[in-house]
């Protein structure tokens, strides 16, 4: 992780599909507003108009599929739109940053999912983003339960959605890997519990670290 500045009120959520990272999401912004915090919650690919415009260029099944190479450089120009124009000027007057998917993201789906060389996400990491969160909730679920989940929300599901349950396995299987490497900054979630619950456990873990960076 070398040149990668960690960012103290920075937290990302990652997981698979249907993990139920947008009700823990709203919880974690609950419990900062409730104890006086200024928040911003976004999510990637977006969080500016431009990395907006990209998201619907990656994801929306009526554009022209990119091909691996291209779907991750399109990924790292919305990230870096992204950390310049959103996570640092909010990060920078004092606010909390909670993201819907960051890096990690990338290591799991382009990475694992298309086979895509880590290192080479690795040295995009380094020279187009350059941060780190402070910690990440990995919101872990059985690739087909959390597959089921979706059938039934998503009636017109986006390009990654469409992907077989192999490709789901790969990046689940990058996600561990990444969490066992780094322990200081994962808290991985057993997300096929109740929401409630998961979303508890997750505000139970911003609140240790909101404590301990006071």
């Amino acid at each position: 992780m070398t040149g990668l500045a960690v960012q103290e009120r920075f937290i990302t959520l990652e997981g698979g599909e249907g993990a139920g990272k947008s009700t823990v999401i709203a919880a974690l912004r609950d419990a900062l507003e409730a104890a006086g915090e200024d928040v911003v919650c976004t999510r990637e690919p977006g969080g500016t108009p431009l990395a907006e415009e990209i998201r619907g260029l990656l994801l929306d099944p009526q554009h022209e599929a990119a091909v691996p190479q291209a779907e991750l450089l399109l990924v790292f120009a919305a990230r870096a739109q992204h950390v310049k124009r959103t996570i640092l000027p909010a990060l920078q007057r004092g606010a909390w940053v909670i993201c819907d998917r960051f890096t990690d993201s990338s290591y799991a789906y382009q990475g694992g999912g298309r086979g895509l060389d880590a290192q080479f996400i690795a040295e995009l990491e380094r020279r187009a983003v350059g941060i780190l969160p402070a910690m990440t909730l990995l919101l872990d679920i059985d690739v087909h339960e959390g597959r089921v989940r979706t059938s039934s929300r998503d009636l017109w599901p986006d390009r990654i959605e469409r992907e077989q349950e192999d490709f789901f396995a790969r990046a689940r299987g990058v996600f561990l890997m990444r969490a066992e490497a780094d322990p200081g900054r994962f808290r991985v979630i057993d997300a096929a519990r109740p929401r409630e619950r998961v979303a508890a456990e997750a505000v139970a873990h911003l609140l240790r670290l909101r404590e301990s960076s006071r």
